[in-house]
């Protein structure tokens, strides 16, 4: 077991340069060559602390004997209680000062740059260079080689939450740099001329290639359609899917896909990657909390209200009341046609949209790194649009079981030609694809949703109420169960109380 004590205190930081020597003197005068010099120098002459050598010594050593729950204490603990310590707002040490430590260890390297680079995007004032952004690229690609390559399944074993934050930042770097890449105006003739240079690094067919191939190698598609009919996922996972290495990497990449197609605003895609995963039942996946869910609620709930505003439809009861007490005001808002209500909401809540081609560099001025967005937005609110007024026509079918077209056409003030456009387009908008058996969500029967349904008999509405009646019964059993647990709870409670008095 590694151990975090030291013979120095915590602010200790070893000096840049030797005493002997004068770094003014070692200087050129061009300020891009020194600030260069002294990156390497300090790389070169940088003393590691004890602890920090202690810590990487043993933390090689607990992944090369595949020590899953000492790794998992070093990733989780022993890592993250020095970078508060000694790195908090700095880079650890370069990968090249590290090497000597620990044997010039090629896989270990590998995955302590993906630690060290990853550090550089959380903490690092002003963010990774543009040489570091392609760096870390291409150690992803070195890290993916090596375990795709690989004639047989490869001897390492990861904790799950390490795994899963792989694929999360590689993902997230690369959505960086797509949104770098775009903000041409602030960048020298230098770095646009590097950038133009190369279009692959971070291509997104690359990072498409390498989320598909972790997906084709563990089989996990297979493996999860025989999990959800109750078979033996094993008995399809062949050699490199029987491995929890590239299992959960499958696993986690399909998530990862759902993440960038949503990125790159194409729904369609996105839903079809989950096609073999049961929501409905619970999965031997579910165990890195960060995948399932993260901590994204209020754009959740936000993304949930407008969906209910332009498609009403009953929800879950304690879903529903979460909904009426944050965010009521904004629900009715949006129901009176607030457009700006609309663009407020999708703007806060949808994801960061990117571009999965380079801009035109040879266009500066023309370039928005927005433009992704403001696309998304532009096809939102034109559906908003042609669903403004359909909240108000509802409002009024609730009312009545027969209603004359003229009469709902004076109370809309348009004429009855312009109504009949609207109830056409009521029909159309409230009748969905819905899911009625199996793991995918692209199928399913078209079905009404609609608290109200009506036909048109020559100049006359006929209304008919759908609206299904509340269950009270599950209501007050699941108040029932929870007020049952609260008692369970408290009896625990003061049972250890009553002991601890004793």
């Amino acid at each position: 077991m590694w151990g975090d004590q030291a013979d120095f205190p915590p602010d200790y930081y070893p000096p840049a340069y030797p005493p002997s020597v004068d770094p003014y003197e070692m200087h050129t005068g061009d300020p891009r060559q020194d600030i260069e010099f002294e990156r390497q120098y300090q790389q070169s002459t940088y003393i590691v602390p004890d602890i920090i050598k202690s810590f990487l010594t043993y933390f090689q050593k607990s992944i090369t004997e595949q020590n899953v729950y000492e790794i998992q204490n070093a990733y989780e603990n022993g890592f993250n209680k020095l970078t508060e310590r000694f790195f908090k707002t700095s880079p650890w040490p370069e990968a090249e000062v590290v090497a000597p430590i620990v044997q010039n260890d090629h896989l270990f390297l590998i995955l302590y740059k993906e630690l060290f680079y990853r550090h550089i995007y959380a903490r690092v004032q002003n963010g990774p260079t543009l040489e570091q952004r392609f760096e870390s690229y291409y150690n992803y690609c070195n890290l993916f080689n090596y375990i795709l390559n690989a004639d047989g399944p490869v001897h390492l074993e990861l904790p799950n939450q390490w795994l899963w934050d792989i694929i999360d930042e590689f993902i997230y770097q690369f959505q960086c740099f797509s949104i770098y890449r775009c903000k041409v105006n602030k960048k020298s003739e230098d770095e646009i001329s590097f950038l133009r240079s190369n279009p692959k690094i971070w291509n997104v067919h690359s990072v498409l290639n390498v989320l598909h191939s972790l997906v084709d190698k563990s089989n996990i598609n297979k493996q999860l359609e025989v999990y959800s009919m109750g078979g033996d996922p094993d008995s399809v996972a062949g050699e490199f899917g029987q491995h929890s290495l590239y299992k959960m990497l499958g696993y986690f990449s399909l998530v990862g896909l759902l993440r960038l197609h949503s990125l790159l605003g194409d729904y369609y895609q996105a839903l079809k990657i989950l096609e073999c995963i049961d929501f409905n039942k619970k999965s031997m996946y579910s165990r890195v909390p960060a995948c399932q869910i993260t901590k994204m609620n209020d754009k959740m709930y936000t993304l949930l209200a407008i969906c209910l505003v332009l498609h009403p439809m009953r929800i879950d009861e304690s879903v529903h009341s979460q909904l009426r007490e944050k965010f009521q005001d904004k629900m009715l808002r949006m129901q009176k046609g607030d457009t700006e209500e609309f663009t407020n909401n999708f703007s806060f809540a949808c994801p960061k949209f990117l571009s999965p081609v380079p801009p035109n560099y040879d266009a500066v001025t023309a370039i928005n790194h927005k433009e992704p967005f403001l696309l998304q937005l532009r096809v939102f609110m034109e559906e908003v649009t042609q669903q403004i007024i359909l909240p108000t026509i509802r409002s009024f079918l609730k009312l009545y079981t027969t209603l004359p077209l003229s009469k709902l056409a004076i109370f809309m003030d348009m004429t009855e030609d312009e109504l009949k456009t609207h109830l056409m387009c009521f029909k159309h908008k409230m009748k969905n694809l819905v899911w009625t058996k199996g793991t995918s969500g692209l199928e399913g029967e078209f079905q009404s949703a609609s608290e109200v349904d009506f036909y048109i008999d020559k100049d006359m509405i006929h209304i008919a109420d759908t609206k299904v009646a509340r269950r009270y019964g599950d209501f007050f059993i699941r108040q029932i169960h929870k007020f049952e647990e609260i008692t369970r709870n408290l009896k625990v409670v003061s049972a250890g109380a009553g002991k601890t008095s004793s």
